[in-house]
């Protein structure tokens, strides 16, 4: 097994090395990640196009391509959108998914309510919904599929222009129930979790790289003791994350929330060094310093702020 995970690390790690990420989501990408590796269909019994894999092998995915700030559904739609769908029982949409042929965006952070076939409602922190095909609205009823050309847009001040995130209302817009909303916030807390962890390693590679080639006063500022020991701290904390990580993969409840809180703090530090290491370069809109802060900060908020899980995980330890 431990053999199949690097294989399957090597080869995202192959496809998505050569895309630039400030050139946004690549569909041509994402079809070659479904159809020669199998991203999206992962954690899908084979039965519907899948591999019958499990979340660890999911997170593997989201690894690499937090690596490389790769724009793509894999997230929302390889992770949440058909966790959703199996637990409801619909399973129509599950082989388009898996193919490749068909991005399902997830609308759950908000409110809303159904009645009549009618879907009601605003959300936000809506992944994909620019390149959905179908969008799925998650209440206390049920979930429900619903074109995603009738939601109205508002407006979101999109940070990281790596991952845009929508907000949107619904005004009774005809709703197809599909079952029950199963919970989804542990499993999207863990899976973005995964994806910081590789997002701060490849940051802290690129610093590393840069400080042995980048000379002040003589000599490579890498070989500044301080330097070495801020990189050291970050090392450290990579490492922490990933364990944190690895431990909410078959945890969830607590476990999701330390990973959650831990993996987002890790990240903005190690981005936060990332850009003070690089210096004047790391403004520039060329190099890439800036876009691995952008998606720290983002991510970060992304299912809620790590204070607000503090905050929400001390009650319940306290309560018992």
């Amino acid at each position: 097994m431990i053999e199949e995970r690097a294989a399957l690390r090597a080869a995202v790690r192959d496809l998505a090395g050569g895309h630039a990420a400030r050139d946004g989501f690549d569909a041509g990408l994402w079809g070659r990640l479904c159809k020669e590796i199998g991203v999206a269909g992962l954690t899908v019994p084979e039965r519907y196009g899948g591999s019958g894999a499990t979340l660890t092998e999911a997170a593997v995915v989201l690894e690499e391509l937090g690596r490389q700030l790769t724009p793509g559904p894999m997230l929302g739609c390889g992770v949440l959108a058909t966790h959703l769908l199996l637990r409801s029982g619909d399973t129509r949409l599950l082989p388009g998914i898996c193919a490749g042929a068909r991005i399902v965006a997830v609308a759950w952070e908000g409110s809303g309510s159904a009645a009549d076939g009618l879907v009601s409602g605003s959300f936000s922190d809506v992944l994909d919904l620019a390149i959905a095909d179908t969008l799925l609205v998650a209440l206390p009823t049920g979930l429900y599929e619903v074109d995603p050309r009738s939601a109205e847009p508002l407006t979101v001040d999109t940070f990281d222009p790596t991952r845009p995130l929508s907000a949107i209302r619904l005004d009774r817009v005809p709703g197809r129930r599909l079952g029950e909303a199963a919970p989804i916030r542990d499993l999207a807390m863990v899976a973005l979790a995964a994806e910081q962890t590789g997002t701060a390693e490849r940051a802290l590679e690129l610093t590393v790289e840069y400080v042995r080639v980048r000379h002040q006063f003589g000599r490579p500022i890498g070989s500044f003791q301080v330097l070495q020991h801020r990189l050291a701290e970050a090392y450290l904390r990579v490492q922490a994350a990933r364990s944190a990580a690895n431990a909410a993969l078959t945890g969830g409840g607590a476990e999701a929330t330390i990973a959650k809180i831990h993996c987002s703090e890790t990240l903005r530090a190690v981005a936060a060094e990332m850009v003070q290491m690089h210096g004047g370069l790391a403004i520039t809109w060329e190099h890439d310093a800036h876009l691995y802060l952008r998606r720290a900060w983002a991510s970060a908020r992304l299912f809620g702020q790590p204070s607000d899980h503090v905050t929400r995980l001390a009650s319940s330890l306290l309560d018992g």
